[in-house]
């Protein structure tokens, strides 16, 4: 499967799904997506050899976008660090083919002005216990689209918003290669507005 991955910080998540072994014949990045012309994340696109855009004020349009997607049988597009609000009539043509790493619970710590450091620093005051990251379908509002997966982390013992912010990166790593693989198999369904993992009662059973 063709995978596009959106981007507008250094591109960690990137590199985890590239380097993962489990996705190396499962999924291709065939598209780097930014917001910024500077963004980190396309050093690890030119290290390997994967075409790079910039999209919004700087660069090409959504529609634009949408064309060059689709000229390369774009199954999947993954907003990995992305800040941007995604246009509806993107989310539109490719619905239930967005999704989106979110660095808390959800839906707690979600919605405008939710991201990055500013997620950490809110779980850090109200003393959780736990966050995680949640990976979840992309529709028009932010961190509202139904939840694929999340990873539990424990933070009972932090001392500051940034031990929290690596901790929850760490899992990133792991939890979003692991749902972009089922994505590839077509092992997530969505049933009544909540999503199911084909395969996992078995496993459990």
């Amino acid at each position: 499967m063709n995978i596009a991955v959106f981007v507008s910080g250094r591109g960690s998540n990137l590199r985890a799904i590239i380097e993962n072994e489990n996705l190396k014949d499962l999924v291709k990045v065939v598209l780097v997506i930014s917001d910024k012309i500077d963004c980190g994340a396309f050093k690890i696109a030119e290290e390997f050899k994967i075409e790079t855009a910039v999209v919004g004020k700087n660069g090409i349009s959504f529609s634009e976008l949408i064309i060059i997607l689709d000229n390369k049988k774009t199954g999947l597009i993954v907003l990995a660090g992305f800040l941007k609000l995604i246009p509806a009539e993107f989310v539109k043509h490719y619905e239930e083919r967005i999704i989106n790493i979110h660095p808390a619970l959800l839906p707690s710590y979600g919605g405008k002005g939710m991201y990055g450091h500013h997620v950490h620093e809110a779980v850090f005051q109200s003393g959780d216990k736990f966050s995680g990251p949640t990976v979840h379908f992309v529709n028009s509002e932010y961190d509202r689209g139904a939840i694929i997966a999340q990873k539990y982390v424990d933070i009972s013992e932090v001392k500051s918003a940034d031990e929290i912010a690596s901790l929850v990166l760490k899992a990133e790593h792991i939890l979003l290669p692991e749902v972009v693989g089922l994505f590839a198999q077509d092992r997530i369904k969505i049933e009544n507005g909540k999503v199911k993992i084909v395969g996992l009662e078995e496993r459990q059973s």
